[in-house]
């Protein structure tokens, strides 16, 4: 039996065949710890700087403002919490918006309990996060301004930009969590004019454990994990050696590629929402009608509950629901509650996210699976 489309890539993505080839070194002779002096250690260190080369390049900013860390949730949290701390004397208003991941909510929630505020700013019904609403909440004692690149949901892309011009006016540092942009948008700290942006490394094909915060020259950042001076003295702990290996060959995956991984998941998308909008009524599309992820579409099917769908798909496509199904009542994400998505839609809603990988024949599979499953739960087959 065929396995399941796989249309879950804004979860976590395949390590890319050329990323596992990279890695695979350090599973025998590039075994050495980096902070050694001898040829082994030696050794190791120049992967990792011809990593931390990669990942920079990617950016556009130089590799000694790149520090690895363990994935995207940690980037976050040592941004966040780096920023406040070090920053403290300056203010403690922090600002931030209803859609983002629990990964900046959580840590925001955190801070507000150490005597940090913090102003969570409402989006419109694209899921977009107004610059008119940011400079109205800005103050005077404002430090840092977090805005996700892009949604993981719907995939409306931020005006990051204008965002960023915003916060430095008024003295503050802006932050933007990427993890879900590189490989379908360019991602340019100078065009984007952030001080600090995350990255998750099983977002973009490369492995889990893995990831990056850039902080701009000049920043200054608490230092979050204590024990040693790795990382520019930023964070302690022995290299993850293997995965900033496989992160370094990702980006310049990324480097080199952009424009035929986005345009193909591009390709892809408009396939899956034309075959599923041609062939069923009463669905409803969210997000931004323009600027939105290439790879992902988060459509609502009327009057149904999302986990049925998914039981009916459990065998033909892997996907992840807008809403969660419990004993009595149905719990729609945060994300389509901020946007205020019809309940009656936002109930029925599936994210379906493509990768660089995807085929035209897996996703006619997937219009076929998912039009079949939605006629069965409407009765209508």
């Amino acid at each position: 039996m065929d396995q399941p489309v796989y249309l879950d890539y804004n979860a976590t993505t395949p390590i890319d065949p050329r990323v596992a080839e990279a890695m695979q070194p350090c599973l025998g002779p590039l075994f050495g710890n980096p902070s050694s002096p001898h040829l082994y250690g030696v050794a190791a260190k120049k992967a990792i700087e011809a990593g931390r080369e990669q990942v920079a390049a990617m950016l556009g900013c130089s590799p000694g403002e790149v520090v690895f860390t363990s994935g995207g949730t940690e980037s976050n949290n040592a941004a966040l919490k780096g920023v406040a701390e070090a920053y403290a004397g300056l203010g403690r208003h922090i600002i931030t918006s209803a859609i983002e991941h629990p990964a900046i909510l959580e840590p925001c929630e955190y801070l507000t309990g150490k005597g940090y505020e913090v102003t969570i700013l409402p989006v419109d019904e694209y899921g977009m996060v107004a610059p008119e609403q940011v400079e109205a909440a800005i103050r005077d004692d404002t430090i840092l301004v977090t805005i996700m690149h892009a949604n993981n949901e719907v995939g409306t892309i931020q005006p990051i930009r204008e965002i960023a011009a915003i916060a430095h006016a008024h003295g503050a540092l802006m932050h933007t969590d990427a993890a879900q942009t590189p490989g379908k948008l360019p991602v340019n700290v100078d065009e984007l004019d952030v001080d600090l942006l995350s990255l998750a490394g099983h977002k973009l094909y490369a492995p889990k454990g893995v990831g990056a915060l850039y902080v701009r020259e000049g920043v200054r950042l608490n230092k979050f994990m204590h024990g040693a001076t790795h990382e520019q003295n930023r964070r302690a702990s022995t290299e993850n050696l293997m995965g900033i290996v496989g992160l370094g060959a990702a980006c310049h995956l990324v480097t080199t590629n952009l424009g035929e991984y986005a345009a193909h998941m591009g390709a892809m998308r408009e396939r899956l929402r034309a075959g599923l909008q041609g062939a069923l009524a009463d669905t409803r599309v969210n997000g931004h009608p323009t600027l939105f992820l290439p790879n992902t579409l988060s459509i609502g099917f009327r009057g149904l509950d999302a986990t049925d769908i998914l039981v009916e798909l459990v065998d033909s496509v892997a996907a992840s629901a807008g809403a969660a199904c419990h004993t009595d009542q149905v719990t729609v994400s945060a994300v389509l509650q901020a946007m205020r998505v019809p309940f009656e839609y936002a109930r029925g809603t599936l994210r379906l996210s493509v990768g660089r990988h995807t085929t035209p024949e897996e996703i006619d599979r997937t219009v076929e699976a998912i039009v079949g499953a939605v006629r069965r739960l409407r009765g209508l087959a």
